[in-house]
């Protein structure tokens, strides 16, 4: 990673929010996205009790992608359809896929979700990493295409090559390398991996990439 630049980015966005993500301004973007709600949301849907009933974890999937802001307005109603769409052994899979990437081997479970939704041509980056985001907020990453590419470009990441398949190989990577900026910055900026991809967007004077 380019530290310089990181610490450019840390120092433009602190003079303008001094208390990071705790300054008012941010606050009330946060509750917009309804973080919190999210968050909870997530947290109490995919517990690791609740993966007994695979189709209430297909429901609640689709929940979550229909709330969430990350997520565009062409993707939900497709992966809304998709759920109620799914017979019951690939509710099963979907159900197992989420399991294993939250609560079990990781690689394993996303290429399970990865290869369920490319069958019906739904394999996208945003869809396959919403759930986990906002499980585990300061943990894991969301995969934007254009923010992803951007970020990796412009912070010099060493070893991630944005591949728009999906793979868990690209996914483990750049989540080690936001991690890693992330410890590089000031407390007050580790509030969760969302906003901290946020802030990298914010901070920058060029132009914030389009994301369809």
């Amino acid at each position: 990673m380019n530290k310089i630049k990181l610490k450019d980015a840390e120092a433009r966005f602190l003079a303008e929010y001094p208390e990071g993500f705790s300054d008012p301004r941010m606050l009330e973007i946060a509750k917009k996205h309804k973080v919190e709600q999210m968050n909870k949301l997530a947290q109490e849907s995919f517990a690791i009790q609740e993966f007994k009933n695979p189709s209430k974890i297909v429901e609640s999937m689709a929940k979550v992608v229909s709330r969430s802001s990350l997520v565009s307005v062409f993707e939900k109603p497709k992966f809304r359809d998709l759920t109620k769409a799914l017979n019951s052994d690939e509710k099963e899979r979907l159900s197992q896929g989420l399991k294993e990437f939250l609560h079990g081997n990781q690689g394993f479970g996303f290429d399970l979700m990865c290869d369920l939704l490319n069958e019906y041509k739904l394999a996208k980056w945003t869809l396959l990493t919403v759930c986990p985001i906002y499980y585990r907020p300061d943990t894991e990453v969301y995969v934007k295409p254009n923010t992803t590419k951007w970020i990796i470009t412009h912070f010099e990441l060493d070893g991630v090559k944005y591949n728009p398949k999906p793979t868990y190989e690209f996914y483990r990577a750049y989540r080690d390398q936001i991690n890693r900026m992330k410890a590089e910055t000031a407390a007050s900026l580790q509030v969760s991996n969302a906003a901290f991809t946020g802030f990298l967007m914010m901070s920058m004077h060029a132009d914030t990439p389009n994301d369809a």
